[in-house]
């Protein structure tokens, strides 16, 4: 074995091999190249069985795809069960079990783990896995806030305490999202701790970054030891800068070298797909930003999700892979197109050898629910030497308890190494005459169209048997844009109110190219008002390329750059919802979590009554928001976040109740 290289950890005076990773590598015959973690794994375990090492008895819960059972398999655990709910992703277990594949000799089960009993005979000395994530993630913080140990999913965990109750194995590793720690204002995490404690396991927990332990991708999760006996330290990082000898990270581009890209096309369809091209390998939709510098913004700063649109840098790791997303969610290809299958589990470090049975999307879930199989190997190496006391060859190197890993500080650098790579990026588009420009129109631009309503705020030049039949003229000019909508194709009808659209105080940039916006309806009916943003997005989204009117007020946890005034016709009976309407439009008692009396107090009507006026608003397409819908909404407490309508058939909150 080649010569270590020590220094001494000043907290505790033993000795750290600085090489520790390299030593590994060295007796594995393992070169870091494409897809050198398949050989890692590979090689480690042939090597165990060579040293006559016992397999150690495992169970396995909430398997997923196996990312986890792959990287413990290879470092010495036999994985006698994989409990997993979902048959489509049995399906990939079962097929991997089989002769000569990976997990080659394990069984899967397929049974919700509500209903799983372990046989009377069942004996392990260990337990991996992790219950799903959705109600701790960073997604679900901002789609449906944190639901934590209240929503069903995240109770899961307790079942996996009554397993190790059960069983009592040595130890556990129990792997979720880092949300977990901050869930119900840190409730549910102390309900957890204490929760495996009471069963009779001391634990023993970080944060890591899988990059740091030689995955091509960023992912932080919190990962749980629990033990008997013992004590237990987390190794030092393989790679990056945390790494005892700064062993550069394994990069995307390295990964992906050389897998299987046969299925993919160049470029990507639909609305938003032209945009891709533009945007510099590790940015994302904000490229089109002012904050970013683009000359003429498509959206708002912080108004998407991360991932959207977001292109991979071939010399860094890529940002985590999500299991769920849209035709836009990232990580895509520096080529301008998705990531294949194949290049995915190499960014996972999931052997090419591996199969994942499903189509794409299937595919796509196993890939970004598992653990990385790469970072299972090194935690688990290290419970063999910890936990089973197995003399390894190459001793690994631990962190101190109170030693800090360097990866969120590192994260909070990115803003400014971005935002000089997309001026970069604009100046390069500049001098080719490549930046995307404002599509223009004739002004006095005028004509009439019909479009159909649906109660799912679908707004489309199709009729369908539940929608509203709208009839709009428009007049498009420099001093104003002019809306006019009806039930009927009768334009002599007075109007019955009108909403004048201006920028909020204090936001002077206007990108219309007009003066104002006036939004008129014939009847005071509340779908002739949906209608009417509805075609003024319509023709924003058009005229300006900008996405949808959030993206022209900004996202709502910023001050509104839009506002409406309603003005009603001088001999028209309001009744008080429009008024109620007309406060929301003006920003009143939006874009903050107001109580019932709070709203009544700001809008002029009765607390008792406020309930039934959020109901409307939301059958108007309002996007609003509770407890019900998002749980880190304190109860009696409500949320408006726009002052116009934002509900579309994709909004998430358009399927939940207030």
């Amino acid at each position: 074995m080649q010569q270590l290289s020590l220094f001494l950890n000043l907290s505790s005076s033993e000795p750290i091999n600085t090489t520790w990773f390299q030593d590994i590598l060295a007796i594995l015959k393992v070169r870091q190249e494409p897809a050198w973690t398949d050989n890692f794994g590979k090689f480690l375990r042939q090597w165990l069985m060579e040293q006559g090492h016992t397999p150690i008895k495992t169970l396995s819960l909430f398997s997923g795809g196996g990312g986890l059972d792959i990287g413990f398999h290879d470092a010495g655990f036999e994985i006698i069960q994989m409990v997993e709910l979902e048959a489509k992703y049995v399906q990939t277990l079962q097929r991997n079990s089989l002769p000569e594949k990976w997990l080659e000799g394990s069984e899967a089960v397929c049974i919700d783990i509500r209903d799983y009993l372990p046989e009377s005979h069942l004996t392990v000395d260990f337990i991996i896995g992790g219950p799903p994530c959705q109600t701790f993630s960073a997604a679900g913080r901002r789609a449906a806030g944190v639901s934590g140990t209240t929503d069903a999913r995240g109770t899961l965990f307790q079942e996996y305490v009554r397993i190790l109750n059960i069983l009592k194995p040595k130890g556990f590793l129990f792997e979720n999202v880092y949300g977990i720690t901050g869930a119900n204002g840190g409730k549910a995490w102390q309900e957890i701790q204490k929760a495996f404690r009471e069963v009779g396991y001391n634990i023993y927990f970080r944060i890591l970054d899988a990059a740091d332990y030689g995955v091509p991708q960023h992912r932080e999760r919190l990962f749980i030891v629990g033990l008997k006996e013992g004590e237990y330290l987390f190794p030092y990082p393989t790679h990056g800068p945390d790494s005892l000898n700064q062993n550069p990270y394994y990069s995307a581009g390295e990964a992906v070298e050389g897998a299987d890209i046969s299925e993919m096309e160049t470029g990507l369809g639909g609305r938003f797909g032209h945009l891709l091209e533009h945007i510099p390998p590790g940015l994302n939709y904000s490229f089109y930003t002012k904050e970013m510098g683009y000359p003429n913004p498509i959206f708002s700063w912080r108004s998407k999700f991360s991932d959207f649109l977001y292109k991979a840098d071939p010399t860094n790791p890529v940002r985590t892979i999500k299991a769920q997303g849209g035709q836009y969610t990232g990580p895509f290809s520096w080529g301008n197109r998705k990531f294949s299958i194949a290049e995915l589990k190499r960014l996972q470090t999931i052997p090419d050898a591996y199969e994942i049975i499903g189509n794409r999307q299937v595919s796509i879930e196993q890939i970004g629910n598992s653990v990385p199989p790469q970072l299972g190997r090194i935690l688990a190496l290290s419970i063999l030497e910890q936990v089973i006391k197995f003399k390894l060859p190459f001793p690994i190197s631990y962190l101190p308890e109170n030693k800090k890993l360097g990866f969120r500080q590192r994260k909070r650098k990115l803003t400014e190494i971005y935002s000089q790579k997309a001026k970069s990026a604009i100046a390069d588009l500049r001098q080719a005459g490549k930046i995307l420009s404002i599509p223009r129109f004739k002004y006095e631009d005028k004509g009439k169209m019909i479009r159909f309503l649906s109660a799912d705020f679908s707004w489309t030049t199709k009729q369908t048997y539940e929608s509203v039949k709208i009839y709009i003229s428009y007049d498009l000019n420099d001093s104003c844009w002019l809306f006019t909508a009806g039930i009927n194709d009768n334009c002599e009808e007075e109007d019955q109110y009108v909403v004048d659209v201006n920028p909020s105080c204090g936001h002077d940039e206007w990108v219309l190219g007009t003066c104002s916006v006036k939004l008129c309806a014939k009847a005071l009916d509340t779908q002739l008002y949906t209608s009417l943003w509805k075609a003024f997005e319509e023709k924003l989204t058009e005229v300006t390329g900008k996405a949808d009117l959030v993206q022209l007020s900004g996202y709502y946890q910023y001050n509104a750059q839009i506002s409406g005034i309603i003005t009603f016709h001088p001999q028209l009976k309001v009744k008080p919802l429009w008024r109620v309407i007309q406060c929301v439009t003006r920003c009143i008692g939006t874009a903050a979590q107001l109580s019932a009396t709070e709203l009544a107090d700001r809008w002029g009507v009765k607390a008792e009554d406020v309930f039934s006026y959020l109901q409307s608003l939301r059958t108007m397409g309002y996007e609003v928001r509770n407890h019900n819908t998002n749980s880190q909404i304190s109860k009696g407490e409500y949320l408006i976040p726009y002052a116009f309508p934002t509900l579309n058939p994709k909004s998430v909150q358009l399927r939940k109740s207030l």
